[in-house]
């Protein structure tokens, strides 16, 4: 490496970068040392283009922090920067990573998606594992991640699976992994973590029929079926593994058949991990790998080698010079040409063409692609009774509506998902030529619909939204067992029985327990045991605009609420429009409680005391 200065606008973030292509870092430790000494550690960049551009391969935190100084009116000048050799890929990877762990440790699915490259790069687990001081095994299960479906590594990387649940489906089939989700996503099923899902993966030997390779019907092999006749299993399962062997064998001949070069069958303690193979065509002597489960299930990997058989071949080592493919027509250079014209083209065309571009923006946001991924909001929670209540209320029933609405346009059934995080093959221009049949009302419906199955929960945009469209949560909520259950605060609980009940009976009954406080709101709220029923409460935090019941803070809505007035205020000076709202909607709601209610409920209040 050789040391040099670069000025802040010729630099960039590389691809090799673990940080190229994510939104901008947290840099709060570090801006107030840039901002009073400047940068101080020289980033790592590649040599510098024909421009004099270097990418940055290490230090995108640094040069961030730089940037938003200078917008402060700070400059300390050219940047220092270390020039790493060029075309070393691997080393590039390595070296950002080696900061990142160094500085802020990366959650282990941004380690699965680097060793991965550095796999692809060339690097041997063994000089993975002593490049970082990681143990090979913790570099195995780190890549075994790969074996995973991407809605599983997203639920992990928000620690909402734990290592030990997420190592056990790492052997578990793209098949088990999905009814994994399945359990999951049902809240009526109880879902097997940590070491429960091994027991689920392998315990017992229950074989389900779809996992035959040979005719059921035939075989005269007695099968056992569910209630509903839509899943049966086998009765007698060693004379299923007869069968299934048999078959599995007659499968393996026509393989070798049809010329593939080999066909392994790998037992059910063995496991096929992609990151330990590279994809090979047949005519290059790939093999066929068959990745045999305990559960029954056989998949068959066509057209693999070890990663070390590859490369020998690659070297000349191994292999017939006539199995080697024909020279591509076209240089990857000359691609890469091609394909940038087109798209500049294209993208320049599509600009003046909205309506297409409507269709497109809502193919995206359904469908994802490599460069979109638009995440359904889980609405996760492990309570049983919020996830009920949210089950049983007006809200999502009414989006159910919407969303079986818009998989029809799709033509999708309803246990399909709506919104997808991944592209899938060639599901996304598939999905364009169908939108591209629709008129603007059914594509503006699918958008808005895609939109609020993505709006993440507890957002300022759901502040703003909520404001912007008049919500009145009376309309959609109304007070069950649950809330009243999830309520702990005594404090709290008789300012709410003051809203509901009056102030005379709150204080009244300000020393009993929070137990007889809710019964005596659940008892106003339902008109029950003498009490004049309220219609339409709602607690001070689930209202549009929020407020608190004390001084105490750790109310997130409201939380949420005054940056988006701060926000509002800020863009409307003089107070107009959403900000007025904003700041009046709490007022209004207060004032609306007082003058119409609060003297009916101090007059009930009285009638009872009296009684």
């Amino acid at each position: 490496m050789k040391l040099a200065f670069f000025d802040h606008d010729a630099l960039f973030v590389d691809k090799a970068n673990m940080r190229h292509a994510t939104k901008s870092p947290d840099v709060s430790d570090i801006i107030a040392t840039v901002r009073k000494r400047g940068v101080l550690v020289p980033l790592v960049v590649r040599t510098p283009d024909a421009q004099g551009r270097a990418g940055i391969v290490a230090g995108a935190r640094r040069w961030t922090a730089n940037g938003l100084v200078r917008a402060e009116g700070i400059d300390h000048g050219p940047l220092p920067c270390a020039i790493i050799d060029d075309g070393d890929d691997a080393a590039a990877i390595e070296a950002s990573l080696i900061e990142n762990v160094a500085r802020r440790d990366p959650d282990e699915v941004t380690q699965w998606q680097t060793f991965t490259r550095l796999v692809r790069e060339g690097r041997r687990l063994e000089e993975i594992s002593d490049t970082f001081g990681l143990p090979e095994l913790a570099v195995r299960r780190i890549l075994a991640l790969g074996q995973l479906l991407p809605r599983l590594r997203s639920l992990y990387a928000r620690e909402m699976i734990d290592a030990a649940t997420i190592r056990h489906l790492t052997m578990a089939s793209k098949r088990q992994q999905q009814d994994w989700l399945a359990l999951y996503d049902d809240p009526d099923q109880r879902t097997p973590t940590g070491a429960q899902v091994k027991a689920w993966l392998f315990g017992g030997q229950s074989i389900s029929s779809v996992h035959a390779l040979f005719d059921v019907a035939g075989s005269g092999l007695a099968t056992v079926s569910d209630l509903f006749g839509d899943s049966s299993y086998f009765a007698e399962p060693d004379a299923f593994w007869t069968a299934q062997h048999a078959a599995i064998e007659a499968r393996r001949a026509d393989y070798l058949a049809a010329g593939w070069a080999d066909v392994v069958v790998l037992g059910p303690a063995d496991f096929f991990y992609g990151y330990e193979h590279e994809k090979t065509p047949k005519r290059q002597g790939g093999k066929v790998f068959v990745d045999v489960r305990s559960s029954g299930e056989v998949i068959f990997h066509e057209g693999y080698l070890g990663r070390a058989e590859a490369r020998r071949q690659a070297r000349g080592e191994t292999g017939d010079a006539d199995a080697k493919p024909p020279r591509p027509e076209l240089t990857s250079a000359l691609a890469t040409y091609v394909d940038l014209h087109r798209h500049a083209a294209v993208r320049a065309a599509l600009c003046a063409e909205p309506g297409i571009a409507l269709r497109l923006v809502a193919a995206h946001m359904i469908e994802g692609s490599t460069l979109w991924q638009v995440r359904p909001e889980p609405q996760a929670t492990r309570n049983d009774a919020i996830r009920g209540s949210i089950t049983a209320s007006r809200g999502e029933a009414v989006y159910a509506g919407h969303r079986a609405t818009a998989l029809a346009l799709l033509g999708r059934g309803e246990d399909e998902p709506f919104v997808r995080q991944y592209g899938i093959g060639d599901g996304l221009a598939a999905l364009f030529l169908r939108l591209l049949d629709l008129d603007d009302e059914q594509v503006l419906s699918l958008v808005a619909t895609a939109m609020a199955a993505s709006l993440a929960a507890g957002s300022d945009v759901v502040e703003v939204l909520g404001l912007r469209l008049g919500i009145d949560m009376a309309d959609w909520w109304q007070a069950d067992g649950d809330f009243f259950d999830l309520v702990r605060d005594k404090g709290v609980m008789v300012e709410i029985v003051g809203e509901i009940a009056g102030p005379i009976i709150a204080d009244a009954n300000a020393k009993e327990t929070g137990k007889v406080l809710k019964r005596i709101a659940s008892d106003h709220l339902a008109g029950t045991d003498g009490r004049k029923k309220v219609e339409r409460w709602v607690p001070r935090w689930m209202r549009f605009a929020p407020s608190a019941y004390t001084a105490r803070g750790g109310v997130p809505s409201v939380t949420a609420h005054r940056r988006v007035e701060a926000e509002l205020l800020a863009a409307e000076p003089d107070g107009d429009g959403l900000a007025a709202e904003a700041r009046g909607g709490l007022d209004r709601s207060e004032e609306l409680r007082t003058d119409e209610q609060q003297a009916e409920h101090q007059a009930s209040a009285q009638d009872r005391l009296a009684a």
